[in-house]
């Protein structure tokens, strides 16, 4: 079985935080963080995990925002302009959950978590589907890293 050393705990710690807040709508990166533990050597699978998990966990964030966005998408902080909203919505509505997939993107991915939470998309397809998008991007990434 895998263990991951004591040792790791704080760098995986600060994995967990740094994907969790790129999951969300706040603004950062998870990946350099990511890339810089892979070239370092530590043990993938631990790495793919955590940073997936943290970066589905800020996206169950938003989801959770977007249940109670009517409330709140007209606020100063809300992270998506009206005209923004209405463009993602369009999206939304045209592809449905399909948009999931996509959750993924910089800025527009953000969006579409919380639009699935307003569209009350139901939740378990929601995780499954923002997993394989989110889970998908860091496996991409640590495969382009190992071949480099």
């Amino acid at each position: 079985m895998l263990q991951a050393a004591s040792s790791d705990l704080p760098a995986l710690a600060g994995l967990f935080a740094s994907a969790f807040l790129a999951g969300s709508i706040l603004p950062a990166q998870s990946e350099a963080v990511l890339a810089a533990m892979l070239i370092e050597g530590s043990q993938p699978i631990w790495l793919l995990l955590v940073a997936t998990v943290g970066n589905v966990g800020g996206a169950v964030l938003n989801y959770g925002l977007g249940r109670s966005a009517e409330r709140f998408r007209h606020r100063r902080w809300f992270p998506l302009s009206a005209a923004g909203w209405d463009r993602s919505a369009q999206l939304f509505n045209r592809w449905g959950v399909a948009t999931l997939l996509l959750s993924w993107l910089p800025i527009i991915g953000d969006g579409f978590t919380v639009l699935a939470g307003a569209a009350r998309t139901p939740f378990p397809l929601f995780l499954v589907l923002v997993t394989l998008a989110k889970g998908g991007r860091y496996l991409a990434l640590a495969a382009a890293i190992a071949a480099w």
